[in-house]
C-alpha cells in the first residue's frame, strides 16, 4: 500500500502536465482532469480503509531516510481528508465543465483552468501527507499558486483588486511560516514533524511558545481565524463561482489542519488552550456577526465560514481525544456542506441575474428544485437536527462539557448562539429569495431597509441558463451532505477513533520503521 501514497500527489502533478500539452484540446483536459481526481479518489478511498484497520503508512521517497528525506505520512485523518477533498474537487469540477459549456469558457478558460484546478489538488494532497514542516510549506506554496490564477480569472477589475489582497496576505502568511520552519530547524535540528515532537521538551518553556506562536500565527491566516479573517470576505466572493465553491470548502481547512497537527503533535506540553478559547469564541461571534449584516449571498456565506472556523479552533482549544474526533467530523461536515452552498448560490446568480437578496425574489415558483438545494445545506449549517451540522456541533458540546470549567460553558452557549444566528441569516436570505413575491409588501421593504447599504447589495449581473450538468453536481454534493447524517453513526465513529489517535501521536521509532520498510 505505501506505493499509492506518492501517487496522491503525482497522477493530478502528471494530469496537470499532459492538460498544459494538450492545451486547446478542451475534451482532453476534461477526461484527463476528472480521471486523476477519480483515481486519487479511489486510492485514498483504500488507503483509508487501510490506515483504519492496520495502523498508519510511513514512506520515505527515494529511499532518502529521516532527517534528510522526504516522508510522507498517511493516517485516519489525511487520508479522510483526501477522500473528502477528492469528492468535492470532482463535483465542482462538473459543475465547473457545465458552466464553461455554458458561457464558452469565459470565466473559466480551458488552457488555464484544468491545469491550474488539478495543481491546486496536488498541494492540498500534499499539505495533507506531509510528514514534515518544510513539505508542508511546499503543499502550502503549490496550493496558493494555483489559487493565485484561480482568483484572477477573467481579469475584471473586482477580482483583480481582491486577488491583489488575497496574494498579498497570502505571501505575508507564508513568510511567516518559512521563518517559523528556519527558527525550528535552528533549535531543532530537524523539520520532521515526530522528530520535533520528541525534541521540543528539551527547549525551555519560553522558547517553546515562541515557535508555538509562530507557526500558529502563519496557519491562523491561512485558516482565517479571527482577527486575521479580514482578507476573506472581500477575496472569496468576486472569484467565478467554481473556484468560489472550492476556496470556501477547502483552503480554510488545509489551514485548520496545519493546527490540528501544530497543536496535538509539535506542542504538547506547550499550553495555549486558554488563548485559543477566546480566539475561537471570537471567530465563531464576530464571523456571524458579520453574516447577519450582509445582503449578498456569498458575503453571507463568507462570514459564516470565518464563523464555523471558529468551532474547529474551539474543539482543538478543549485538546481530549473525543474533542479532536469531533473537530475532525465538523471539518468533514464544513467542507462537504459549505461547498455545496457556494455551488446552489452559483445556480441562484444564473438564474435570477444576482446574488443580492435585495433583488433576488420569487425563486420558489420559479425554480422550486433549487429552493431545495439551497435550503437543505443551509438549515445543515445552521445545526438543525438531526443533520450533521447539529450531530457535530451536540459532539463538540459534549466534549467541553464533560470538562466542565466555566470557561468551557461559557464557548458552550456562544456556539449555541452562533448556530442560532447562521440559521436565521441563512433562512432570512432563503426568505427573501425565494418566498419573497415582486409585489412585495411596504413591511417586508422596511424590515430589510437597513440592508441597503451593505457591500454588494446593488450588485446584478446577467440572466444566464443552468445547464444540468451544474444542477446535476451540486444535487449531488447535497445527497452528500444529507449522507453525512445518515450514515453519521460509522463516519463519528472513525473520526473519534482518527481523534485517539492523533492525540497520542506516533513516535520516531514507529515512523522510522515504517518508512525504512518501503
Amino acid at each position: 500500500m505505501s506505493a499509492l501514497v506518492p501517487l496522491l500527489v503525482g497522477i493530478p502533478l502528471i494530469g496537470a502536465a499532459i492538460n498544459l500539452i494538450f492545451g486547446r484540446r478542451k475534451r482532453t483536459q476534461i477526461v484527463v482532469s476528472v480521471a486523476a481526481l477519480a483515481t486519487v479518489l479511489v486510492l485514498g478511498a483504500i488507503l483509508l480503509v487501510t490506515v483504519d484497520t492496520s495502523g498508519p503508512i510511513a514512506v520515505a521517497i527515494a529511499a532518502w531516510q529521516i532527517p534528510l528525506g522526504i516522508v510522507l505520512y498517511v493516517d485516519v485523518l489525511a487520508a479522510l481528508l483526501v477522500v473528502v477533498t477528492s469528492i468535492v474537487l470532482l463535483a465542482v469540477l462538473l459543475f465547473s465543465i457545465g458552466q464553461g459549456a455554458a458561457d464558452n469558457d469565459a470565466d473559466t478558460p480551458v488552457s488555464i483552468f484544468y491545469p491550474a484546478y488539478l495543481i491546486l489538488g496536488a498541494g492540498i494532497f500534499n499539505a495533507f501527507i506531509a510528514g514534515d514542516l518544510f513539505n508542508l510549506y511546499v503543499g502550502f506554496e503549490i496550493l496558493l499558486v494555483a489559487s493565485y490564477v484561480l482568483i484572477t480569472l477573467g481579469g475584471t477589475e473586482s477580482r483583480i483588486r481582491t486577488g491583489v489582497v488575497y496574494i498579498v496576505v497570502s505571501l505575508v502568511s507564508s513568510i511567516l511560516f518559512l521563518a517559523a520552519i528556519a527558527m525550528v530547524y535552528g533549535a531543532l535540528g530537524t523539520v520532521n514533524m515526530v522528530q520535533i515532537s520528541e525534541r521540543m521538551a528539551l527547549l525551555p518553556q519560553d522558547t517553546q511558545t515562541i515557535l508555538h506562536l509562530m507557526l500558529l500565527l502563519a496557519f491562523a491566516i491561512k485558516a482565517a481565524v479571527f482577527p486575521l479573517s479580514f482578507w476573506l470576505p472581500d477575496s472569496y466572493p468576486t472569484a467565478p463561482a467554481p473556484v468560489t465553491a472550492v476556496f470556501a470548502g477547502l483552503l480554510t481547512k488545509v489551514g485548520v489542519y496545519a493546527i490540528i497537527r501544530t497543536e496535538t503533535q509539535l506542542f504538547v506540553d506547550n499550553d495555549i488552550n486558554f488563548l485559543l478559547m477566546m480566539v475561537a469564541l471570537a471567530t465563531m461571534i464576530v464571523g456571524v456577526l458579520g453574516a447577519v449584516a450582509q445582503a449578498e449571498l456569498k458575503r453571507i456565506l463568507s462570514f459564516t465560514l470565518v464563523s464555523h472556523i471558529g468551532y474547529m479552533i474551539f474543539g482543538l482549544a478543549i485538546n481530549t481525544p473525543l474533542a479532536i474526533g469531533a473537530t475532525i467530523y465538523y471539518i468533514v461536515h464544513h467542507i462537504i456542506v459549505q461547498t455545496t452552498l457556494f455551488l446552489a448560490v452559483g445556480l441562484i446568480e444564473r438564474k435570477a441575474g444576482s446574488t443580492s437578496i435585495l433583488k433576488v425574489k420569487g425563486l420558489m415558483r420559479g425554480a422550486p428544485l433549487l429552493a431545495v438545494l439551497y435550503f437543505i445545506p443551509a438549515i445543515n449549517l445552521g445545526g438543525l437536527p438531526p443533520f450533521s451540522g447539529f450531530i457535530g456541533k451536540y459532539a463538540l458540546f459534549d466534549a467541553a462539557a464533560q470538562v466542565g470549567t466555566p470557561v468551557m460553558m461559557v464557548l458552550i452557549v456562544g456556539g449555541i448562539v452562533t448556530s442560532v444566528l447562521t440559521l436565521y441569516a441563512l433562512m432570512r436570505a432563503w426568505n427573501l429569495s425565494f418566498w419573497r413575491e415582486d409585489d412585495d409588501s411596504a413591511e417586508t421593504s422596511e424590515r430589510i431597509a437597513y440592508l441597503g447599504n451593505a457591500p454588494a447589495a446593488a450588485i446584478s449581473t446577467e440572466r444566464r441558463t443552468i445547464p444540468k450538468i451544474m444542477t446535476l453536481a451540486t444535487a449531488g454534493m447535497v445527497i452528500v451532505t444529507i449522507s453525512l447524517t445518515v450514515f453519521a453513526g460509522p463516519l463519528l465513529d472513525m473520526c473519534l477513533r482518527a481523534g485517539e489517535r492523533v492525540a497520542d501521536g506516533v513516535t520516531l521509532v514507529q515512523l522510522q520503521e515504517q518508512a525504512g520498510q518501503r
